[in-house]
């Protein structure tokens, strides 16, 4: 069977993602976290990465962006693939991870939830049959205690805006307006943070034109569906040729 481990397991979604392999009865290999602490189910079992690594045949990181270079270098060191669902990674994180799918399996994704990465197809879908008449703005809503913004899944989803439209999200980005900023930019792609409570995370992809509007929406009601989907992903992911893959793979989209 399958041997899972948890990198931030001590965290949010690490604690989910191990009741989601315990209640299917898969085998959890261990946790580790930067805190190194032993929870009383013993889901933690220090702070070393290279020995959970060596434990685990596939390895799910809800970590942290500082902790991914060390995450990346044990999974590479023992052949292990790897489901990478960290937010708020910056170019040489993912210059990184690149390196690392050179030779181990890698699949890193912004939301793990099925749901989302459906609508991201969607969204790709409409924003290449839709004409550059239509803007596009992306409104995301998170518990308080989140820090990056926009959020992983909202950056998915402009992602999936611009690839629809053969554009690189980079460069017609638009976020954080405030003030005389001016009318919109055509072609940009907008997005609005919202923080507050203890929402698991509320998304909505808006298409706009005059007279009309169009929205696509997803609301996660809890982090269940977020382990369920980083579980399905693992499983997939396991034994897999070294290569970068995304949960659109998982999908077969």
């Amino acid at each position: 069977m399958t041997g899972i481990g948890i990198f931030g397991a001590a965290g949010r979604m690490g604690r989910v993602i191990a009741d989601e392999i315990t209640a299917r009865g898969l085998t959890l290999t261990g946790g580790i976290d930067k805190s190194g602490v032993t929870l009383e189910d013993g889901r933690i079992v220090g702070n070393d990465p290279d020995s959970l690594a060596q434990a685990s045949d596939v390895l799910i990181d809800f970590s942290s962006p500082a902790a991914l270079h060390a995450n990346l270098g044990a999974c590479v060191k023992y052949g292990r693939a790897i489901l990478i669902g960290t937010t708020g990674l910056e170019p040489q994180h993912h210059a990184l991870i690149d390196e690392a799918a050179t030779k181990i399996a890698v699949l890193q994704t912004g939301n793990t939830s099925l749901g989302v990465n459906l609508i991201a197809a969607l969204v790709r879908d409409a924003a290449s049959r839709l004409g550059p008449d239509w803007d596009i703005e992306i409104v995301e809503m998170h518990h308080r205690h989140k820090v990056d913004a926009p959020s992983g899944t909202a950056l998915l989803l402009g992602q999936a805006a611009a690839a629809g439209r053969n554009i690189t999200l980079a460069d017609h980005s638009e976020s954080g307006r405030d003030g005389v900023t001016g009318p919109r930019k055509p072609g940009a792609i907008g997005f609005a943070a919202l923080r507050g409570g203890s929402v698991a995370g509320d998304h909505q992809i808006i298409f706009a034109t005059d007279q009309e509007r169009i929205e696509i929406g997803h609301r996660a009601e809890n982090r269940t569906i977020f382990a369920r989907g980083a579980v399905t992903g693992a499983l997939w992911l396991a034994g897999r040729a070294p290569g970068r893959y995304t949960m659109p793979d998982v999908l077969g989209l």
